[in-house]
Parts: C-alpha cells; sequence; structure tokens
C-alpha cells in the first residue's frame, strides 16, 4: 500500500508540474481575479479532501456504531454458528481432503460465515485459524494444498449476504436507500464464488504438486493422509456440529429462490432491509435470552473506535486521490480506457475502482468514498451503486493472500491467484451485469 500511495502522489505532482510550467495564465476578467494555475489548484484540492474526510469519518460514527451494535448481538446470541452447522455438509463435499470432525473444516466455516455477515474483523482471526489447521494437513509445507487455495479462492469472493459497511458508508453520504445494494451484492458475490470454485477445482489439474516437494513430504514430512485427529476440539474454534444434510439443502434452496426476487422487487424491498433487520436481529438476540441492550453496547462501542480509527486512512487516500483528478493524471489513464469499458456499462468514473479494488482494500474504498460523496454524481446514481456493489462483492486479493499464506509460512501459491483473481473479474463483470439491470438508465 506504501508504493502505491507514493506512486499516486507522485504521478499527481508530476503531472501538474508539467501542467503549470506549460500554463498560460488567461486573461484577467473584470473583477481583477485569475484563475488558479494546476500546482494551487492541486493545493487546494489536498486541503479540501482532507478536511471532507474527516467530515466522512465523524459522519460514519453513528452508523457504524448501529451496525455493529446489532452485529454483536447475533454474535453472541449464536448467529455464526448456526449458519456454520447450516452449511457444513456442503463444505465437506467441497473440501473432500479435509476430515469432517477436524478443526480446520469450524475455522473456515465461522470465517465465510462472518465474512457473509459483513463482519470482518471477525472473520480474519477464524481464516488466520483455519489456514494453521489445514497447514496440519498439509502433505508439502511451504507449498499451497488443494484445500488452501479452495479456501482463500472462496474467502476472497464469499457470499455476501450483509455489506455492513459499505451500507453505513452510503447512508453516511446521504443515500435514501443505502441498503439498496444488497440484491446487487448478493447476486455478484454468487457469481464470483462460483467462478472462484470452478476455477479452484479445475486449474489444481494443471498445477500439480512438484515431485521434489512429494519426495520431501514422503521421507519426512506429515501428509495428509498420516494427520491424526485431535482428541479433543481445539479451544480456539466452537464446535460446528453440522445439522442434517436435508436442512443444508432446504436453506440453500432458498437461498436461490430469493434471488429472482431480489432481483425483480430489489427496489420494493430495499426500504425494508434496515428497519427488518434490526427488528429481526434484536429479536433473534431475545429469544436466545441474551442481554440485547449491553449486547447491542459493546458491539456499538466497537463500531465508534473503528469508525474514529480509519480517518488517518481516508486522510491519506481521499487526499492522494484528489491529487490525482486535480492533476489531470486520472483523465490521462482514464479516458482511453473508458471508452471501451462505457460500451459494457463500466464508465470512466467506475474504472478506478474495478481496477484498484483487488490491490489496495483502503485504496478502493477512499475512491468509493469520494465518488459518492462527489455531488455530480452521489450514492444513487448508477455510478454510485456500481462502485458500492464493486466493494461489497470483491475483495482485497492480494493483501489476503499475503496475510493468510503468510501465517503458515506458504511460499508456493500454485494455482490461488488465477483462482482469486478469475472470481475478481465475474464478480465485476456481475455487478455491472445487475446494477445495469435495475438501476440503469
Amino acid at each position: 500500500m506504501s508504493a502505491i500511495f507514493f506512486a499516486i502522489v507522485l504521478i499527481a505532482f508530476v503531472v501538474a508540474g508539467f501542467r503549470q510550467l506549460t500554463w498560460s495564465p488567461p486573461p484577467v476578467i473584470a473583477n481583477g481575479a485569475q484563475t488558479a494555475g494546476p500546482m494551487q489548484d492541486l493545493a487546494g484540492a489536498m486541503v479540501e479532501a482532507a478536511t471532507g474526510s474527516v467530515t466522512l469519518a465523524l459522519g460514519l460514527v453513528g452508523v457504524m456504531a448501529l451496525f455493529l451494535g446489532l452485529m454483536k448481538v447475533a454474535e453472541e446470541g449464536g448467529l455464526l454458528l448456526i449458519i456454520a452447522r447450516t452449511v457444513r455438509p456442503l463444505m465437506v463435499r467441497l473440501f473432500p481432503d479435509v476430515p469432517a470432525d477436524h478443526p480446520a473444516m469450524g475455522a473456515m466455516i465461522l470465517n465465510m460465515a462472518a465474512n457473509a455477515l459483513g463482519l470482518g474483523n471477525a472473520a480474519t482471526p477464524f481464516g488466520i485459524r483455519a489456514m494453521q489447521q489445514l497447514d496440519s494437513l498439509n502433505q508439502t509445507k511451504g507449498t499451497a494444498s488443494n484445500a488452501m487455495v479452495l479456501f482463500l479462492a472462496i474467502n476472497t469472493s464469499s457470499v455476501t449476504l450483509l455489506p455492513t459497511g459499505v451500507i453505513a458508508l452510503r447512508a453516511a453520504a446521504g443515500s435514501t436507500d443505502p441498503a439498496g445494494i444488497l440484491p446487487t451484492t448478493l447476486f455478484a458475490t454468487i457469481c464470483s464464488t462460483t467462478v472462484a470454485i470452478i476455477m479452484a477445482k479445475l486449474c489444481q489439474r494443471y498445477w500439480p504438486m512438484r515431485a521434489a516437494d512429494m519426495a520431501a513430504a514422503a521421507s519426512g514430512g506429515t501428509g495428509e493422509m498420516e494427520a491424526k485427529l485431535p482428541d479433543v476440539a481445539d479451544p480456539g474454534v466452537p464446535d460446528t456440529g453440522g445439522y442434517p444434510a436435508w436442512v443444508s439443502m432446504l436453506v440453500l434452496a432458498g437461498i436461490v429462490g430469493i434471488i429472482p426476487l431480489t432481483i425483480i422487487y430489489g427496489r420494493t424491498i430495499a426500504p425494508w432491509i434496515i428497519p427488518g433487520l434490526m427488528v429481526g436481529l434484536l429479536g433473534f438476540g431475545a429469544a436466545r435470552r441474551i442481554n440485547i441492550y449491553e449486547a447491542f453496547v459493546e458491539g456499538a462501542r466497537d463500531g465508534f473506535q473503528v469508525a474514529l480509527k480509519i480517518i488517518p486512512y481516508l486522510v491519506a487516500i481521499l487526499v492522494a486521490v484528489a491529487m490525482f483528478r486535480t492533476s489531470g493524471a486520472m483523465d490521462m489513464l482514464v479516458r482511453p480506457l473508458g471508452v471501451v469499458t462505457s460500451l459494457v456499462g463500466l464508465p470512466s468514473e467506475a474504472l478506478p475502482m474495478a481496477l484498484l479494488r483487488p490491490l489496495s482494500g483502503s485504496g478502493a474504498y477512499g475512491i468509493m468514498a469520494s465518488i459518492i460523496q462527489d455531488p455530480a454524481i452521489g450514492p444513487d446514481s448508477y455510478v454510485g451503486y456500481l462502485v458500492s456493489t464493486f466493494q461489497g462483492s470483491t475483495e482485497t486479493t492480494f493483501y489476503v493472500l499475503a496475510v493468510y499464506f503468510g501465517a503458515v509460512g506458504i511460499r508456493r501459491i500454485r494455482h490461488t491467484l488465477v483462482a482469486a483473481l478469475s472470481a475478481d473479474i465475474a464478480g465485476i463483470a456481475a455487478a455491472v451485469a445487475i446494477v445495469s439491470f435495475l438501476y440503469g438508465s
């Protein structure tokens, strides 16, 4: 991220400097004022962006506290475990190399459940634990196993039922329908996850384990077939004994059935989502006999802290993006590409978001924030819905791969990047298709 941040700032400075050196001041107008030069425009944009980023973050505090408070109620009520037990029969079929009772299975399920509910902070610890447990089954240390590749591909494209962070930012930006991205995000993530699974399964044939790695494993490694199941469940991973298979199939069929309804009636359903979500999650917590008020307050406190912590990141990236745009560098890059992508429903305003999302989460977040805060665009325009869906339905692929593989010392990632980037492309294409269908003019 440091390299990306500095590159954006440096390019903006160089372009603005070149324009300043070749700039000819316009004639003095009637009141004696003159148009500011490119470098002065750049300085003004920096100050304005820094001020605006703090204002945006402060506006986000209340909304973030609300959503994380509700998520804390759901977490303490056991909703994550219910989701985990529901999808376990499907996970057993997706990961035949992982024993059903191994702690890796529970950690993977909890990671995906947390991602589905937009609980990124909770998902990461479960994901790292899952990689550690998968590594205990890995036949070739230092090389990603098929299960690791598939898990990372799904993780970078996981189905998102509730993109809470994006909804909160849209609400803070003044959207009249902040939850309008729920149907678009669900559709895009289902497409991207499907592609991730298919590509991971297909590509494993063309990226087999290297002979040297297999020989090393045979001579001294602890192979997948040799791994012993633990006698006691891993204390860091809650028990996730699955429900009967028919329950999972019924729930899966219900989710699939909801998709066309959300597409057809998305605009009608969207205004009910946030009020219904609050009543539903609080009712769930009350039915589970937890102290919903205390749980909500605890989660809201975390939301308050998270919103304040992102202020420095927003200042950094929004200033850099403002410099890049004001200098004219953005137009130089996007204009030729936008001519092509606009033909398929991806306008030039949204193109930087699509390009940056797999590389930098904070960078993409800053671009999305700057776009939906732009009075000329706004959160409820076609571009506003499109970049919001990008943010909610794609992942920072390179960051996830670096963190998860780095946690277990994986150096050869095999086909992970191919599967993950294929999922990113599919998610972007699906987002363009569904937003065009629902909100296109």
